[in-house]
Parts: structure tokens; sequence; C-alpha cells
């Protein structure tokens, strides 16, 4: 019995070491990045970085405006989930409850593995596929743009949407869905005005976290959506280049002189990132636990 509870405790002290560990990680990181990133800010107001029109880190007159970034950053994620969200929700709702189990356990398999394909991946499908295609046909000067960003990127959270979408409807108590039926509720009503709005929460927390899965990409937009700093016009500037937050910093932080103004601006550009990744994970993480309220 003795040994039984020393093995006990000494699982519980590595469990609990591991989630400290990991705790004091985190904290170290956000550390590690604000610090540089407010150094910024002994050279460029706060103002001029988060209202600046333009990023010119190179010039004579050089400018660190955070707009063109940000607004180009937000185009594209919000392409990406117009494209994946309905498609998701509905390849959700047919894995759910629609299709037959055999197709469903066919199915599922294939998300998992959209899931594990790597960024650059997608990048070099969409470079060589989806670029021409933008270009032909919008009759552009070129098909690196925000839109084939945004298709790309709905491609790439489609599995976050799809499997936290579909464990969301399966976990709608039967009694719903059987007492809908016995009221006179055809399949479809019974989808769309029952089991849906009770999952709804689920879903929300999906979109969501395909959001962030979206805006934290890198390489994939790098590679499509042509990398020009300017702020995007709406709805034209989906067929216009743009440039992204995380593609600033890959691409500007290699060639950087360390310690320089420079360098201090991409590392406030990663502080933004964070935290507006960090607000998408606080709100999709207290969906879920309403969500999971509701079905308890």
């Amino acid at each position: 019995m003795l040994s039984r509870n020393y093995k006990e405790k000494t699982i519980e002290w590595t469990l609990f070491s591991v989630s400290v560990l990991t705790v004091v990680v985190l904290l170290l990181i956000c550390l590690f990045l604000f610090r540089d990133g407010l150094l910024l800010f002994k050279d460029t107001s706060l103002m001029d970085f988060l209202t600046g029109k333009f990023w010119y880190p190179t010039s004579i007159n050089r400018q660190f405006g955070l707009l063109p970034l940000f607004f180009g950053s937000i185009i594209v994620t919000a392409g990406a989930i117009i494209f994946a969200v309905p498609l998701g929700v509905a390849a959700a709702i047919y894995i759910s409850e629609i299709a037959d189990p055999r197709i469903a356990d066919f199915l599922k398999p294939f998300i998992e593995i959209l899931a594990g394909i790597p960024s650059v991946v997608f990048g070099f499908f969409g470079l060589v596929v989806l670029v021409p295609i933008i270009q032909d046909s919008f009759n552009l000067p070129t098909g690196q743009t925000a839109l084939t960003g945004s298709i790309m990127l709905g491609i790439m959270a489609l599995p976050t949407i799809i499997t936290i979408s579909e464990d969301a409807i399966s976990s709608v108590p039967g009694t719903l869905e059987q007492g809908s039926l016995a009221l006179g509720a055809t399949k479809w009503q019974t989808i769309y005005k029952v089991i849906v709005p009770a999952a709804l929460s689920g879903i929300s927390a999906a979109v969501m976290l395909g959001i962030g899965r979206a805006i934290g990409e890198t390489m994939t937009l790098m590679m499509v959506t042509g990398n020009t700093a300017v702020i995007p016009s709406f709805p034209g500037g989906f067929l216009a280049s743009v440039r992204t937050m995380t593609a600033t910093i890959a691409l500007e932080m290699g060639e950087v002189p360390q310690g320089s103004t420079h360098f201090h601006a991409l590392f406030a550009v990663g502080s933004v990132l964070f935290i507006i990744t960090f607000l998408i994970n606080l709100i999709a993480d207290s969906i879920k636990k309403r969500y999971r309220f509701k079905v308890d």
C-alpha cells in the first residue's frame, strides 16, 4: 500500500511539475516578446505605431505603421472564414446526421490528414495551381492576392471547424431529435431548427478556433498573397496584394540588425499578434465552457 501511494504521489508531482513548467515557459516567452517590443516606443510613439498607414522600415524617413499589416491580416482571415465556415458546418452536419456510418468513418481520416499537411505544401499548391487560376479568372497582373490567401487559409481551417462542429452536433441529446421527429418535423427541419441551434455554442467555438488557426498562419501567406504593405480596400482589396503581420515578421526578421528600431518594431508586431491570438483563444474557451455546461 505504501509503495502504491508513493507511486501515485510521484505521478501527481510529475504532472504538476510539467504543468508549472509549461506556465513558466509561456511567461518567459511573453517576457521576451514584450520586452523587445516595448523598446520600439523609445523612438516611435505608440499612437504612430498603432495608427500609422505606412510600413517603410528601411527608407530614410522610416515609418512603422501597423495598419497595413493589421488590415492585411484581417481581410485575409475574414475571407477565409467566409469561405470555410459554411463548408465546414455543412460537412459536419453531413458527417454527423446524414452520412451512412461507413461513409462517415471513411471521411474522418481524410479530414485528419488534411490537418496534418505542412503549411509549405499548401503554399506550394496555392502558388502553382490557385494563383494562375485567380489571375486568369479576374484578368489580374498577378494572382498573388488576398483572395488567394483567403481560399488557402479557408482550406487549412476546414479540419478544425469540421472536427469541433461535428463533435458539438454529435453531443446534442438524442431526445431532442426524437422529440422533434415525433412532433411531425422532417429530418431537415429537425437539423436546422433543433440540432444546429442546440449545438450553436460548440459551432461558434469551432469558428473562433478556426480564426485563431488562420490569423497565425505564416508560410502559406508569404507564398500566395504578394506581400505588398498597403491598406487594402473593401471589397476590392480581395483582388489586390496584401501583407500580413505574420508574413512581415518572417520576411524581415532574418535581415534586420539585432537591437535596431526595425528589430524592435517586428517584436512589437509580434506582441500585437500574440494579444489578438490570446484573446481569440480566450473567447473560444469561454464559448466551449458554456457549451459543455448546456449539454450537461
